[in-house]
């Protein structure tokens, strides 16, 4: 490499760590040379220091300096071949909810990771050549959810639909709605919540709390839909921005975690009377976004079992009638 290279992140490179990014573009540096270039401020991440587990966006600039031999630089490594089980790939095919040449939405079950990990062997990155029909090309994902969390997911299926649909949702075109059991009951009953969020120290894995004075600006509408006497609710969920784990972090904020999020929660996260699924109970309900094209995509994502079993168990009605945000809505 001859020279410095200012290298803007594409639509499917969006939503991951600094280090994964420059894993898959630059196999060649190893983590602790990774590191060093960060420290002495090398590289950076639209023109400010960065740390390599700092997310990158898309659209944002990734300055990456001269690198040239040394001993610390790793050899690349060929990555072995991610093999797809059949059972898996009919999993994903038959949790395809709407699908034209451009655009993918599907139901991604919980517990599966959106991208790799350290200690995931199984992620949807990996398998998304399953999801090809008859592109040439696999899919790319242009947004991610958490890998508990259940619920419609937005893929792309060529470099265009890519930066168009990565583009709606970073100008908020894309409205996201999500359903959760939380436990308690929220007071008030509707509302938002406004409260900056930044990555917090601790020894829970990547995690985040308020911060008023270096958080990123947070907004999270809410509304109860149907309530379990005082023990739990079933609420809708609007995030208006889109930050790391930011509806499970609001719902602590406001006194009620949602159910089976012992990461956020803890013991206030489970009903330890109650026989119920401890699982996270956060679905991402349905979207509605601008078509790459023209017009509007819009899918619903049904409840996935273990909510299912949930909603029996308290009496919850299977649907909602009306919109719980329709006098939320502004314009964008």
């Amino acid at each position: 490499m001859s020279g410095v290279q200012q290298i803007t992140i594409a639509p499917d490179d969006g939503e991951q760590r600094l280090d994964r990014w420059f894993k898959k573009h630059f196999p060649e540096i190893g983590h602790g040379r990774l590191e060093k270039l960060l420290r002495t401020g090398q590289i950076r991440l639209d023109g400010k220091r960065a740390k390599a587990g700092d997310r990158v966006e898309a659209g944002q600039i990734i300055r990456v300096p001269p690198i040239a031999p040394a001993q610390d630089v790793d050899k690349p490594r060929t990555p072995k071949p991610k093999v797809v089980s059949e059972q898996d790939a009919k999993l994903l095919r038959d949790a395809v909810l709407y699908k034209d040449a451009d655009v993918l939405v599907i139901d991604k079950p919980a517990g599966l990771a959106v991208q790799g990990g350290t200690g995931l062997d199984k992620n949807l990155d990996a398998m998304l050549d399953s999801l090809k029909f008859d592109a040439a090309e696999r899919p790319r994902l242009v947004h991610r959810l958490d890998k508990d969390t259940s619920g419609v997911l937005v893929l792309a299926r060529n470099a265009k639909a890519a930066r168009e649909l990565a583009e709606a949702f970073r100008h908020k075109s894309a409205r996201k709605v999500y359903w959760a059991v939380v436990v308690g009951i929220p007071k008030p009953d509707r509302g938002t919540i406004d409260a900056p969020l930044s990555k917090q120290a601790g020894g829970y894995g990547e995690r985040v709390g308020i911060d008023e004075d270096e958080g990123r600006h947070a907004v999270t509408r809410y509304a109860m839909i149907e309530r379990a006497g005082n023990r739990a609710a079933w609420v809708a969920l609007m995030p208006e921005t889109g930050r790391t784990h930011q509806l499970r972090a609001h719902c602590v904020i406001l006194g009620t975690p949602i159910l089976g999020d012992g990461k956020y929660g803890g013991v206030a996260a489970h009903l330890a009377r109650e026989n119920l699924p401890r699982q996270l109970h956060l679905h991402a309900r349905s979207i509605r976004i601008p078509h790459p094209r023209k017009g509007w995509i819009e899918a619903t994502a049904p409840l996935p079992p273990h909510m299912k079993a949930t909603w029996k168990f308290f009496g919850f009605s299977a649907e909602t009638e009306g919109d719980p945000f329709a006098d939320f809505e502004t314009k964008r």
